[in-house]
């Protein structure tokens, strides 16, 4: 375990052997990233390199990889996946200006500097590193870490957070691996070698500040109903549990911090299956035979936490599908034509909207999960029944109608479904609900799920605009010419003519496919 306690300046933590330091570093390590500077200060023998080596290790992924000293060469550099580590060590530095021939500013235009022997710099290391200061007192190795930085602050303490859980847990002693970013604002880690030699997730979720005021004084998020913190996940991952699905087991939390470790469902996602012939239908059948056995099941509105709280679910209500769909105008429009839109075409817009989401607001809510796609869902085959499904980033879950996680499954935007192989498994869920439900209504369905459909790729035209202007996710560009065309396939049915209407002056599928998409 590594021992922290707050001090000022900075955090101290006591390292009580050579494991402690390398816990220590590959903690900096998931928390670092492309600007960042870390220097090392401490006498022959601290510990420097023994931190700076297992920090490049946990980057690289590669407990085993060769990590030289620089004392001789100065720089060491490392190209990692999406980031580079140049490690230095300016002991030999024989005058502090000879670091303008190291490349520094350039090393952190591209990703993280370590530094051993800092002091050798004077001051001519760039501001806002981290400074971690070694020393034995009384026997005991330490690190005092601080920095001028607020950002680094905040690190610090996800720091000690996240070590206390770990601790508190028995997960003290697993090795952390990276894990890619998504389009969201969490954070997770691989965990190896937990308990029993066990595997989990280290999420790492904070709370959700509140944007400027949009509508009636609430935020973009309040209207929506996205989950605000982590009790969702909690709230969440509990109910489907208790219907006897397969959601990540929470195997300790921190709910006021907003870290949790939880079940690991490995790496067979249903996308890795795509190319599978045999494998991939199956997957498809036992997703769509699931959403079928969820439209029959009684779902709660408020889910107890460990806490004792209670955690209330929303309704996917008016509200909340209209400002989804209203991002394609903040965000896609601009992506798409140099001029903005007027308030003419967006009142029409939200008027034609609002007139044919009317007809997805039902008396019987199921919970809908909202990102019921090929990368949130993987196939457990060794389980039974809707078991064998294992279900992630399911936190902004509302009530809502079913057919919105059909229509996300087999109408979705990242991955091409061929419309014969959407239609075969549209027909088997409108058969299997049809066997179970005397009463369903095969013709309203079919208009709820073109409408629910066309929400759902008219909001993520513009949420990926959004990404790509916004965050810098360029990425994600790729994805929406796929999107409109999911969009195109919807409006084609009779409850859409309005909004139809509204693209074909305003948007049409040629101006959509002239920018690019």
């Amino acid at each position: 375990m590594i021992s922290t306690r707050v001090s000022e300046p900075g955090l101290r933590i006591e390292l009580a052997d050579e494991a402690a330091s390398e816990r220590l570093a590959a903690g900096l390590a998931m928390l670092a990233g492309k600007g960042d500077l870390i220097a090392l200060e401490g006498d022959l023998g601290a510990g420097k390199t023994t931190i700076a080596r297992s920090f490049v290790r946990t980057l690289a992924d590669n407990p085993a990889l060769e990590v030289p000293s620089p004392t001789f060469t100065l720089v060491q550099t490392y190209e990692l996946d999406g980031m580079s580590v140049a490690h230095m060590d300016f002991y030999r530095l024989e005058e502090p200006a000879e670091i303008d021939e190291l490349g520094i500013d350039e090393a952190l235009d591209t990703g993280a500097v370590i530094v051993e022997w800092p002091s050798r710099a004077a001051d001519l290391l760039p501001p806002g590193g981290l400074l971690i200061e070694l020393s034995e007192e009384d026997g005991g190795r330490s690190a005092r870490l601080s920095s001028s930085n607020e950002n680094w602050s905040a690190r610090l303490g996800k720091l000690q957070h996240i070590d206390d859980l770990l601790a508190a847990s028995g997960w003290q002693a697993a090795t952390r691996h990276k894990m890619p970013a998504d389009a969201s604002s969490r954070r997770y880690e691989r965990l190896s070698g937990g308990p029993g030699g066990a595997s989990g997730l280290l999420m790492d979720m904070p709370s959700r500040p509140d944007g400027d005021p949009v509508r009636n004084g609430l935020p973009y998020s309040r209207i929506a109903h996205l989950a605000e913190d982590i009790r969702a996940v909690e709230a969440v991952n509990r109910g489907l549990l208790a219907q006897g699905l397969s959601a990540p087991e929470i195997h300790a939390i921190d709910t006021r911090n907003g870290f949790a470790v939880i079940e690991d469902f490995g790496a067979v996602s249903f996308r890795s299956l795509l190319d599978d012939s045999e494998q991939f239908p199956l997957c498809l059948t036992a997703a769509v035979m699931m959403l079928a056995n969820l439209a029959q099941a009684n779902w709660p509105e408020r889910i107890e936490l460990s806490s004792g709280d209670a955690y209330q679910l929303s309704h996917y209500d008016m509200d909340a599908l209209l400002i989804e769909a209203e991002l394609c105008l903040d965000w896609y429009w601009p992506h798409v034509s140099s001029k903005p839109v007027d308030d003419r075409a967006r009142d029409e817009f939200m008027a034609a909207w609002h007139d044919v989401l009317q007809l997805v607001q039902t008396s019987q809510p199921v919970w809908v999960l909202r990102d019921f796609h090929v990368d949130n869902l993987f196939w457990l085959p060794q389980r039974d029944g809707d078991r064998k499904i294992g279900l992630i980033d399911t936190q902004d879950c509302v009530l809502g109608h079913p057919a919105y996680d059909l229509a996300s499954l087999l109408q979705d935007v990242r991955v091409t479904i061929p419309a014969q192989v959407e239609r075969d498994y549209y027909d088997m869920y409108v058969a299997a609900r049809g066997a179970d439900d005397e009463s369903f209504d095969t013709g309203s369905f079919a208009a709820a799920y073109a409408i629910l459909g066309a929400q759902r790729a008219t909001k993520i035209l513009g949420i990926f605009a959004r990404l790509n202007a916004r965050d810098g996710k360029p990425a994600y560009l790729r994805h929406l010419p796929r999107a409109s065309d999911v969009l195109e396939h919807n409006l084609r049915h009779p409850a859409l003519a309005t909004v139809k209407a509204w693209f074909d002056e305003h948007l049409p599928r040629t101006l959509r496919e002239d920018a690019g998409s």
